[in-house]
């Protein structure tokens, strides 16, 4: 991990650790152990305030890129009423969203995903001209 330990800003993180608060009741398996294991890697992580964080790193609205094997991916890393699968826009709430979060470009992950577990290598970060309006949401 290229930073030791996840990197989130400091108002992403308090929106993420309410909405994690009141996701407990999913009923799908692969859900359920996702985002225990993303509550369980927010305990160690390393919290920015806006301005010092660094631009490789997975926020909400960052457009990531991720390789596993010869299979790649794009997509942007949404809220969860922002999801729009046609339109590549994964939520937080899903298993790949909660894998890559405060992850930075170049780090490796190990995750369990619904058709098993996969290592996932995220080979491109880029941060959305607009960022989230995290005021609105908090």
């Amino acid at each position: 991990m290229k930073y030791g330990n996840l990197i989130l800003e400091k108002k992403e993180y308090v929106f993420l650790k309410r909405l994690l608060n009141v996701t407990g009741y999913y009923k799908d398996e692969n859900t359920k152990v996702s985002l225990k294991k993303l509550s369980g890697e927010l305990t160690s992580a390393i919290i920015y305030d806006h301005e010092e964080m660094p631009a490789d790193v997975i926020r909400f609205n960052s457009v990531v890129t991720v390789q596993s094997g010869t299979w790649q991916t794009e997509f942007q890393l949404v809220i969860p009423t922002d999801r729009d699968i046609a339109a590549n826009k994964i939520s937080i709430l899903a298993p790949m969203g909660s894998a890559v979060m405060g992850y930075a470009e170049g780090d490796s992950i190990i995750w369990n995903f619904p058709n098993g577990t996969k290592e996932l290598q995220i080979t491109r970060v880029r941060q959305a001209e607009k960022p989230i309006d995290i005021d609105v949401l908090l």
